[in-house]
């Protein structure tokens, strides 16, 4: 890969990272189901709605989610019931929000927030970046690296632009 190529697809990364932060800082508009704002009730939030979510699904686990869920669009292939463990571990508790952040509680197919599409957008932008940019740089290919949620948002809805020495978020 060349480095133009390279230098180009790390600033299209970034401008996708932006605009996230954008969005993501405009996402405060209330909305109608009240979102949860400790981690307790956070947490408390997500189980209510992953366990009642799994007796719908009871069955029918290691389905393909697109054929168990509606508006399956980045996880196709993925078995229903590990989606769900991909939305609370790998979404809610890496970004410190509920469900309902990107959700309408009740009615998860649909897009009416736009949290859900930042997220979409913001994994494509991390298969991008580990697929196509980081599989190619020669002296990190004996390592597997690879970036998500967790490596920028570190539990907050903004990504960390700072951290401290130990590493966490000033």
């Amino acid at each position: 890969m060349s480095i133009k190529r390279t230098t180009l697809l790390l600033a299209l990364s970034a401008s996708l990272l932006v605009v996230g932060i954008a969005h993501g800082q405009q996402e405060k508009t209330p909305n109608s189901t009240s979102e949860p704002t400790t981690p307790e009730a956070i947490k408390q939030f997500n189980d209510d709605q992953i366990a009642a979510i799994s007796k719908q699904i009871a069955g029918k686990e290691h389905q393909p989610a697109e054929v168990v869920f509606k508006n399956i669009k980045i996880l196709n292939g993925v078995p229903a019931g590990n989606l769900l463990k991909i939305m609370q571990i790998g979404y809610s508790r890496s970004l410190g929000v509920s469900c309902a952040h990107c959700h309408v509680s009740g009615q998860f197919e649909k897009d009416d927030k736009r949290a859900k599409q930042i997220t979409r957008d913001m994994s494509k932008m991390s298969r991008t970046i580990n697929f196509d940019l980081l599989r190619n740089i020669d002296g990190l290919k004996d390592r597997e690296p690879v970036v998500n949620c967790t490596t920028c948002h570190r539990g907050q809805v903004k990504p960390a632009l700072d951290l401290d020495a130990e590493g966490t978020k000033k």
